[in-house]
């Protein structure tokens, strides 16, 4: 844990969270700014800065959070109309919050290419 971290506070309860999902390895909650209807941020417990810190060991917590998205996206009823999920890697690709996350979008149309 990262103790400056925003979503490592999230994750210890430090900071309230919409929280949509929990378990042993993730935590998803609803996006404060959503650029969607739904717009939900799927994180690891373990803090990982960017994609380019995550190690051999963190191959299975990685394929979780992606399946954690597709359940997610199901539950929200949208896997028949379309999803998109968006990992930004570091300030110059939008990353905001430094802890690897997934943003679940959804509920809209969107276009190609993204911003």
């Amino acid at each position: 844990m990262d103790e400056n971290c925003l979503f490592c506070r999230i994750v210890s309860g430090e900071i309230e969270a919409k929280k949509v999902h929990e378990d042993a390895l993730s935590v998803a909650f609803e996006d404060i700014n959503p650029v969607a209807p739904v717009h939900i941020l799927i994180i690891p417990r373990k803090h990982i800065a960017t994609i380019d810190d995550i190690g051999p060991d963190d191959t299975e917590l990685i394929g979780h959070l992606f399946q954690v998205a597709r359940n997610i996206a199901r539950d929200k009823g949208l896997s028949e109309s379309g999803y998109r999920l968006v990992i930004n890697c570091k300030a110059d690709a939008g990353q905001l919050v430094f802890h690897v996350h997934l943003h679940l979008t959804g509920g809209r149309g969107f276009t190609w290419p993204p911003g």
